[in-house]
């Protein structure tokens, strides 16, 4: 089992979801929950292609803090 990192960000049709270590999964949903459902359903897919093709599957399990800029 792997634990991949999923961040949201609001965009003006609802939510883009996307994998931090695994950046080509992404996916757009008109509420929160249907982007989560939706990022799961695309992950499973994304590592089903990768298995048929023998493509290594990029680990999970990243890091995030916070970064404290004056802008």
């Amino acid at each position: 089992m792997q634990r991949y990192t999923a961040k949201y960000l609001r965009i003006e049709s609802g939510y883009m979801g996307q994998l931090v270590e695994w950046p080509e999964v992404v996916t757009e949903g008109a509420t929160l929950e249907e982007c989560r459902a939706m990022l799961e359903d695309a992950l499973h897919e994304m590592i089903l292609a990768h298995r048929e093709l023998a493509i290594a599957i990029p680990q999970g399990n990243a890091l995030f803090e916070s970064i404290l800029a004056e802008v």
